[in-house]
């Protein structure tokens, strides 16, 4: 069986964690999630590791949620969502607590849960060509898991427009909005995330997991613990098996408008 997410580390200590699905633009699943799970955990430990680099193989970063996979969870009880969900949460939130620290290499289209990710690394660059969204409205769903990253990274405000709209966005947007820190050409992308990397291995390991851990408990705010987690889950188990997200997935499949949406 193929991998799903491939973890490669360089004599530096920077460890690249590739999303490993172009098939389907990198789309998540169960598998998919469990993997990233997988690799965070095992960087968090790992004390060779200096920086952690996030990118997406092939065309995008990653297409959000697979639909496929959704389809499936809908018919799924309230434990099985619940426990799916909580997966994810627990997954962006090893990714969030990394001691070391990471950069979004943001190639293509990143939709849905990848503006979670993105919104949980410390630093994110993105190709002029990317583009974003938080297109879950749009399903019948709701960014609920994700909602504690992209707040504290764009703001409540901002969440709001882009998140009832659910409209895409392009990568000048997203970093005005504060989801990105740089855009550059695409044939730019690798040299800016060398120099950002560059820039952070000349700082000192302990001090910059000192750091990340001194920001999390000084801005109260930008808590966020296992009560939002199991909150957020919760809440994205009941959206997942309503009759909106069952309409709004299968009109996807269908090629067709939802119901709710205008002729």
């Amino acid at each position: 069986m193929a991998e799903v997410v491939t973890v490669a580390t360089d004599e530096r200590g920077v460890a690249t964690v590739t999303l490993d699905r172009p098939d389907v633009h990198n789309a998540f699943d169960d598998a998919l999630i469990g993997a990233l799970q997988e690799a965070f955990s095992a960087l968090a430990t790992d004390d060779a590791v200096r920086v952690v680099v996030l990118t997406g193989a092939g065309r995008s970063f990653s297409a959000g949620a697979d639909l496929n996979w959704m389809r499936r969870m809908a018919e799924y009880s309230m434990d099985e969502n619940r426990a799916d969900a909580e997966r994810l949460a627990e997954m962006l939130h090893t990714l969030d607590l990394l001691p070391r620290p990471t950069v979004a290499r943001v190639n293509g289209a990143a939709l849905g849960g990848a503006v979670g990710l993105i919104a949980a690394c410390d630093i994110a660059i993105a190709a002029e060509s990317a583009v974003f969204g938080v297109t879950e409205v749009r399903l019948g769903l709701i960014p609920a898991v994700i909602s504690p990253y992209i707040l504290r990274a764009m703001g409540p405000r901002t969440v709001r427009r882009l998140a009832l709209t659910g409209a895409r966005f392009d990568a000048a947007e997203a970093r005005r909005a504060g989801l990105v820190h740089e855009v550059v050409a695409d044939a730019a992308l690798d040299g800016a995330v060398a120099k950002a990397v560059d820039d952070l291995l000349a700082g000192a390991p302990g001090a910059q997991a000192a750091a990340k851990s001194l920001f999390r408990e000084v801005w109260r705010e930008d808590r966020i613990d296992g009560v939002a987690r199991a909150d957020t889950a919760w809440r994205i188990a009941e959206r997942r098996a309503s009759d909106e997200a069952r309409e709004g997935i299968e009109a996807f499949f269908a090629k067709r408008k939802p119901r709710w949406a205008p002729d």
